[in-house]
């Protein structure tokens, strides 16, 4: 039992830097947002690379705070019904929703975005959309790291649902 709670400390751990680390995307795309602004509106000078580091560091924001929003349950859902369960009630919902939805779901977005990624870097990919081209490795590579993080604390809410489930009292 040790070991299971020092895993699902680490993946926490994880998940907790994660959304540390993606909050300075938001930084970054308020910086480069008002930045473009000013310059286009100002000085008539649109920069060609401001849309791609917004689509970028918005994407970056998403996918560095998706485990750190499910580890803090702060993810949207459904309240009508779920708020009227009692905790094994909710621990029951979450342990069925997890194994229907879930992990289907985010296996298959990390397992095409290992394809994805790997493909990017062997035909050296860039994003098309604006003049400048920059290369995709950088942000497939981090949809990878973003899904595969989010998959870890999904496995972390799992076990502490089930655990709850069966047990009664909390893992942590």
């Amino acid at each position: 039992m040790g070991a299971l709670k020092k895993m699902l400390k680490i993946i926490d751990f994880m998940s907790e830097k994660s959304g540390q680390i993606g909050k300075w995307a938001a930084v970054a795309l308020v910086t480069i947002g008002s930045y473009d602004t000013i310059m286009r509106h100002f000085f008539n000078a649109p920069s060609d690379w401001a849309y791609d580091m917004l689509c970028m560091s918005g994407g970056a924001l998403y996918l560095l705070g998706a485990s750190y929003d499910h580890l803090y349950e702060a993810h949207t859902r459904v309240d009508v019904f779920f708020s009227m369960l009692k905790p094994k009630g909710k621990a029951l919902y979450n342990v069925v929703a997890a194994l229907l939805f879930f992990f289907p779901l985010i296996g298959m977005l990390l397992y095409m975005g290992i394809i994805w990624a790997i493909k990017g870097i062997k035909v050296h990919e860039v994003m098309f959309t604006s003049f400048w081209y920059p290369p995709a490795f950088p942000y497939r590579i981090l949809f990878v790291i973003g899904m595969l993080l989010l998959f870890l604390q999904g496995i972390s809410n799992f076990v502490k649902d089930l655990y709850f489930l069966i047990r009664g009292e909390k893992i942590d």
